[in-house]
């Protein structure tokens, strides 16, 4: 059960190849001479399931083991001490996840954008540049991140917190990120924005504090954690920042009528401690085709981009305390965001710029780095990817390899006996694949569609759509078409919005009308080869009649396949 997990990874590496017996013993004999070699010490754990186990075999055996292990001790000088001060764990993860956050960075060639750090990793690792959030809504996309599941069946359709109340289904806990990794023999820690329920599902070994504003003060509260030499367990720490998500309040000092949001950064150019902040000019901004370029939406842009330089200066004190902790050749670290800007048209939507995110890995047991990879990965793919990294993945059945049936282990516990546990699901295996391969190289391909859907986002915001996406086109399914598209209320409120939607429904927003932006049609088909921005709707047009159908087609499969509910609407409605 989950419980093993206390158990350190080197104990259970020695009492695995003593069990089972002699000819395993001596091919342990060579791994083990290697292991020590590596990290010095010997735990005292390990000490008495040498002998014990000595019991279960017959005497020579037991010579032969006490020979073997005598000898290796002895010329290496080691006894059966505690392995403190011993060298940092081997496989390491750090999970880095942004609020909000698009591909607005160096690394993605955007010349506005101040992230040095990030960029220097993408130097040295792979930049994604197909990477797809399966939801752009912040709960529901976390939690996707952390089951390798989508929303329909791990459960969460939308926020977490308050009144919203959406929740995984418990047995999600034989899958989800944090607890497969503690039973692969991993330390599991957590910082920053959580936002995934219910906990007793997605648990975390360790709770850090740190103001999710600041990621350098982030940083520096997981110093003691990344740093631990009493536990010889490597760790994954998942590092969850609130930048750049809407909020903080609005700049009073701004002479607009409508205010831009702040961001998270300080009213009155104020900084946090420890960071440089970094100031944009608004008139000098570059206004994304999906927005209208008007002043409001330059003085918002402008705070967007300050809130993303913060998180930079985070990731870059993080890679300094993993060097100054010896453990960042050690470590993978991945770098992403749980879906796009906070801007009307990208985030709650199922457009580019809602569902695209950036993502940025670097694995220092590859030998070959520094490549842009544009194999198209999923947030579906994140949870079986790094437990695959760990060594903990059955890749023949796509789930966890020390997998716990959930119902035993409620059932153990005596808990949630009359709640609606798994929504008739086995929670057996993952959705996502791992996409470890594509570190390898940029040739290796990964999926050749990936599908993305949306239900909710606040609880009064029901608009189901479905999407299917591959090499060429893009096809949109707004199930409720027939409802206005609802907003979120921080997008409501937002003066880029605002100072378009008071000018009429004929008012354009982006390469759109704000009337075409509320009332949408029952299917968009977009040719992203040729139109990568969205504008032209190919649904509806008689020449393009054969190809919707086949993209409806291709939808329907997926959806019968992910066993997706919503695939009854189909029938009726």
């Amino acid at each position: 059960m989950f419980a093993m997990v206390v158990r350190p990874r080197r104990s259970r590496l020695l009492h695995y190849g003593l069990k089972e017996g002699l000819s395993e013993l001596i091919k342990l004999d060579l791994f083990v001479n290697s292991f020590i070699l590596r990290f010095g010490k010997v735990s005292s754990v390990a000490a008495p399931s040498i002998f014990v186990l000595g019991s279960e075999m017959n005497l020579n055996n037991c010579l032969v083991s006490y020979l073997v292990w005598g000898i290796a001790f002895l010329f290496l000088g080691l006894g059966f001490s505690p392995a403190v001060g011993s060298d940092p764990a081997d496989r390491n993860i750090v999970f880095f996840i942004t609020d909000d956050e698009g591909p607005t960075l160096g690394c993605y060639g955007d010349p506005l954008a101040a992230t040095p750090c990030i960029d220097q990793l993408a130097k040295d690792g792979v930049v994604f540049n197909r990477a797809y959030a399966t939801t752009a809504s912040c709960s529901a996309s976390r939690s996707v991140v952390m089951s390798g599941l989508h929303n329909h069946k791990n459960g969460q359709y939308g926020h977490q917190h308050h009144f919203h109340k959406f929740d995984s289904y418990h047995n999600v806990v034989s899958l989800a990120l944090p607890r497969v990794l503690a039973n692969a023999g991993y330390r599991t820690g957590h910082i920053g924005k959580y936002h995934v329920g219910p906990e007793a599902v997605y648990r975390f070994e360790t709770y850090l504090r740190g103001n999710a504003r600041s990621a350098v003060e982030m940083a520096e509260k997981c110093r003691d954690f990344i740093s631990d030499g009493t536990d010889d367990r490597p760790f994954f720490l998942y590092f969850g920042t609130s930048d750049p998500h809407r909020g903080g309040g609005i700049d009073k000092t701004s002479k607009l009528k409508l205010k831009p949001d702040l961001f998270g950064n300080k009213p009155e150019r104020g900084a946090y401690p420890g960071v440089e902040e970094v100031f944009y000019d608004p008139a000098k901004v570059t206004v994304p085709p999906f927005l209208s370029d008007t002043v409001e939406t330059r003085s918002e842009i402008a705070q967007y981009y300050q809130s993303c330089a913060r998180i930079d200066q985070g990731l870059g004190r993080l890679v300094e305390i993993l060097k100054e902790a010896g453990v960042y050749d050690k470590t993978l670290i991945v770098f992403t965001a749980d879906h796009g800007m906070a801007f009307a048209g990208a985030k709650t939507t199922v457009y580019q710029p809602g569902l695209r995110v950036p993502f940025v890995v670097r694995n220092p047991y590859e030998k070959q780095r520094g490549f842009v990879s544009e194999a198209m990965v999923s947030h579906i793919d994140i949870a079986p990817t790094l437990l695959d990294f760990a060594g903990g993945l059955d890749r023949d059945l796509n789930g966890p390899k020390d997998w716990v049936d959930p119902d035993k282990y409620w059932k153990e516990k005596d808990l949630f006996a009359k709640d609606n546990r798994s929504g008739g699901n086995k929670f057996r295996s993952y959705q996502g694949k791992s996409w470890l391969n594509c570190l390898s190289g940029p040739e290796v391909d990964h999926w050749d569609s990936i599908f993305a859907s949306h239900t909710f986002h606040e609880i009064q915001m029901y608009y189901p759509m479905r999407v299917i996406q591959d090499d060429r086109y893009k096809l949109i399914w707004n199930i409720a078409y027939k409802l206005d598209y609802p907003f979120a209320s921080d997008l409501w409120a937002a003066s880029s919005w605002q100072a378009q939607f008071l000018k009429g429904e004929e008012a354009p927003y982006g390469l759109k009308t704000v009337g075409q932006y509320i009332h949408r049609p029952e299917f968009e088909l977009f040719d992203m080869k040729n139109d990568p921005d969205e504008a032209y709707n190919l649904a509806g047009k008689p020449e393009f009649a054969e190809l919707l159908k086949t993209y409806q087609g291709k939808l329907k499969a997926k959806q019968r396949q992910l066993e997706d509910p919503w695939i009854l609407k189909w029938k009726y409605e």
